[in-house]
């Protein structure tokens, strides 16, 4: 099977979720317009990845303004349960292609956020959410963590749909409970611009004998709206550079890096290659020497089925 994938690498409406949606709309419609059977975007694009922000919290201490920041960032978040959903699941029936999205997710009854990735069918719309189960740094500041049952997989007609989100993907064992559900298109949504981060993605390829598509956002200080400009003072101008690209299974670039510019990065990629990759190491087969070692996930639900 050959599928057609786009990983878009631009900036939001930074902390506004509509003119983001409609960013979205917009990107979608030209890419689906060219082919593409998914197209992925970045770590929390909705409504923007609050890199430089502190929401004025020191050990100890919180202030009122980094509440009221967090207010804001919360009102701007994706809200499941409303029209939010159905707007995305509509974008992606009426262009006919599969959507994975990087958002901050809210709980309307709680008032906790997650960094999410929501799994969009044209045909049956919200698959599921994977929600990031371990926030890095200060990250934990503004997002909960989620469990095993967050580590989903997916059984679709392009493929079958997994991955992790940024700094997740250094942890061994969550990666390993992306590969043990036969992971063929790895999807890795991320902040992380450095140049190691081609060597992970190359890495995670190799390893899970996948197609892995790394995505990010591309974000300069100056796109920030003028009322934060004092927040991130301190910040470079190009503040996230970007760096996406679609790695094969057999570890090698197709597509990318893409850095200093925002743009989409597109692959025809063939499904076969997974197969054809496993020859000579399988991860989950012939190299898992499960007579040593045994792999248990606590919650992980099975692959989801269309």
């Amino acid at each position: 099977m050959k599928v057609k994938v786009c990983v878009i690498q631009e900036s939001p409406v930074f902390f506004d979720k509509e003119k983001t949606i409609q960013k979205i709309e917009k990107l979608v419609s030209e890419r689906a317009k060219a082919g593409c059977n998914l197209i992925v975007f970045p770590e929390s694009f909705i409504p923007g990845y609050p890199r430089g922000f502190t929401f004025g919290a020191n050990i100890g201490s919180r202030t009122k303004e980094g509440r009221e920041l967090y207010s804001e960032y919360y009102k701007n978040s994706i809200d499941l349960e409303s029209d939010d959903r159905k707007r995305l699941e509509n974008l992606a029936k009426s262009h006919n292609t599969y959507l994975v999205i990087g958002v901050t997710e809210k709980e309307n009854l709680s008032g906790s956020l997650f960094c999410s990735v929501l799994y969009i069918s044209p045909e049956s719309g919200l698959l599921g959410v994977h929600r990031k189960i371990k926030p890095t740094g200060s990250e934990r500041l503004i997002w909960s963590e989620a469990a095993g049952e967050s580590l989903v997989t997916f059984q679709t007609k392009i493929g079958k749909l997994g991955g992790l989100i940024c700094w997740e993907n250094y942890m061994p064992l969550a990666r390993m409970a992306m590969y043990k559900k036969g992971v063929e298109i790895y999807i890795a949504p991320t902040a992380d611009s450095r140049d190691e981060w081609t060597s992970t993605m190359k890495h995670i390829a190799l390893e899970g004998r996948c197609f892995v598509l790394g995505c990010n956002q591309y974000f300069t200080k100056s796109m920030y709206p003028e009322k934060y400009q004092h927040l991130i003072k301190n910040e470079p101008e190009n503040i996230c550079p970007g760096g996406s690209l679609i790695v094969s299974p057999m570890g090698k670039i197709i597509a990318g890096p893409l850095f200093n510019k925002g743009g989409a990065l597109t692959a025809k990629i063939d499904l076969d290659e997974v197969t054809e990759s496993k020859l000579d190491f399988d991860v989950i087969g012939h190299y898992s020497r499960d007579d040593i070692f045994k792999f248990e996930v606590n919650g992980q639900p099975e692959i989801k089925k269309e």
